[in-house]
């Protein structure tokens, strides 16, 4: 790897996709690859969290307004740095938020929480780069049930399927960031360094517009 690879790494870097896919870990190997700031989303804050897997109709939107508050909060502080003088690597995307509150709300509900929405997010800003992680629901299932996390043994994989759906149709019209789509289905980016090695590749190179990454699951 390039010793200058610092120069060429994106100021604010987002690693998006749905649960279970990798974000966390790609972020902290990142971060630590970049010499940058980690600004990862509080799961494991949310109160609500666990009362949502176990009855998603009635914790939905104090747990989705939880969250709401939590980023904004997280971004605001951002916000009181300077960003051109350190560069951030995050695990969600602000624009998420909205997402899981269009899968999980109902109607009435979304409408009041678009109103916190909209006065919560106002100018907050835009990556310099987004990488969205893409996998398969069975593919997700299974590294959630290896990570041991009590909760999201709750998750069904109808939930999670809108999720992975919502994240598509999401980022199929997103233009707000560079965007690099990354198929993490059979990639090791933590364990394999040439998956980790091409993958940076990618991230450092100037770009606009999107780009897609498609890791080969084996040499051939």
């Amino acid at each position: 790897m390039k010793s200058d690879i610092k120069q060429h790494a994106p100021r604010h870097l987002v690693v998006e996709g749905p649960i279970g896919v990798g974000k966390t870990s790609l972020v902290k190997r990142l971060a630590e690859t970049f010499g940058s700031e980690v600004l990862l989303e509080e799961a494991d804050a949310n109160p609500f969290l666990e009362r949502f897997y176990q009855s998603p109709r009635q914790a939905a939107l104090p747990a989705q307004l939880f969250f709401l508050l939590q980023r904004t909060r997280q971004m605001q502080a951002v916000r009181q740095t300077d960003m051109f003088q350190s560069s951030r690597v995050a695990d969600f995307l602000m624009e998420k938020d909205r997402l899981f509150a269009e899968v999980t709300l109902e109607d009435d509900e979304l409408m009041l929480y678009d109103q916190v929405y909209r006065q919560l997010t106002l100018d907050i800003p835009a990556p310099d780069l987004v990488i969205y992680l893409q996998a398969p629901v069975e593919v997700l299932l299974a590294r959630i049930a290896r990570r041991g996390l009590g909760y999201e043994k709750l998750i069904e994989s109808a939930y999670l399927q809108r999720l992975v759906d919502a994240y598509a149709q999401f980022f199929h019209h997103y233009a707000a960031a560079p965007l690099l789509i990354v198929n993490a289905a059979a990639a090791n980016f933590i364990d394999n360094d040439k998956d980790y090695n091409e993958l940076i590749e990618h991230v450092c190179a100037p770009r606009s517009g999107r780009h897609y990454f498609n890791p080969l699951p084996f040499d051939l």
